[in-house]
């Protein structure tokens, strides 16, 4: 098992918007043989720490998958967990966007290559 995460992100309104609106997720498996187990784990951050997502994906070999999320919150974090030693093959990367799709560049994570944390 492999463990991601963003860690927390700020996402205070400035001048009463916030920068993000919505979190954009892409995964690719870039094994051509072994599909992947993924979990994606979304959390508001306010004082304490609630899970607004929860989604298991099965990644197949070669796949590359986008997912979006809910983001228009004052602070958040998301986790990724493989199911499997994934031996450096799932890439992660998150985007934060306006709600016109525009990208926020202070809430840009380029995809992990390696193991973040082994389980």
């Amino acid at each position: 098992m492999a463990l991601f995460s963003t860690g927390p992100i700020d996402n205070s309104p400035i001048l009463g918007v916030r920068q993000t609106q919505i979190v954009t997720v892409k995964v690719v498996n870039r094994d051509s043989l072994n599909p992947y187990n993924l979990v994606i784990q979304g959390f508001l951050l306010n004082g304490s720490r609630s899970m607004y997502v929860n989604e298991m994906i099965n990644l197949a070999p070669n796949q590359v998958l986008t997912r979006n999320y809910f983001a228009d919150l004052d602070a958040f974090a998301f986790e990724f967990t493989t199911l499997e030693v994934v031996e450096a093959e799932v890439g992660i990367s998150v985007w934060g966007k306006q709600a016109s799709g525009e990208l926020v560049d202070s809430h840009r994570i380029v995809a992990w290559e390696k193991h973040v944390g082994i389980i």
